[in-house]
């Protein structure tokens, strides 16, 4: 989601506003399909383990927020002024992540593969990934001056938004050192 949204502000040069209404379009709409595939890796994962707690937990946590982001989506697409045909287009996209994904995940931790990844117990994994996909999302909006996205009350204009490539980089090795230091260490 880090990288999704600093692709979406990496094309912002000369005029920031210009740049940012012309790419925020499909930013957010790419950010919700992301967040909606997360969504499906989750619902997926949770249907393929035998707890009908877990997967009744993920179902309804899922289907209570899909409404209000579906309708959040096409509210900023229309008053982007986005046509009604590109906003279904959009709609239809973020519509359909969740239960490919899901499927796919499903089948990519069915029976005859758990075995494989039974070592890397992957259920756990695609829960985690979506976790941390919602906790991005909320974060930044709640936070947005996080992602230097957010309206700045400091008094200089002039300051740049978003995050530098360094800084980008830093974040995704820093949140790769747990998972290269956690390979063959079972506890």
């Amino acid at each position: 989601m880090l990288l999704v949204d600093q692709i979406g502000s990496s094309h912002m040069h000369s005029d920031p506003e210009a740049a940012r209404a012309a790419s925020s379009k499909i930013t957010t709409t790419l950010g919700l399909v992301v967040h909606a595939a997360a969504d499906g890796v989750a619902l997926g994962a949770a249907a393929s383990t035998s707890q009908t707690s877990v997967q009744l937990i993920v179902f309804v946590a899922i289907m209570l927020h899909k409404a209000p982001a579906a309708f959040g989506l096409v509210s900023f697409l229309m008053h982007a002024g986005l046509e009604r045909n590109r906003i279904r287009k959009h709609l239809l996209v973020f519509a359909l992540a969740a239960p490919l994904l899901s499927m796919l995940t499903y089948l990519g931790l069915s029976k005859s593969s758990k075995e494989a990844l039974s070592e890397v117990n992957a259920t756990g994994v695609a829960m985690l990934f979506s976790a941390g996909t919602f906790l991005y999302v909320a974060t930044v909006h709640v936070l947005p001056e996080v992602g230097g996205m957010g309206h700045s009350h400091k008094p200089e204009s002039g300051a740049a938004k978003g995050l530098s490539r360094m800084e980008v980089l830093a974040l995704v090795v820093g949140c790769l050192i747990p998972l290269v230091l956690s390979i063959g260490h079972q506890h």
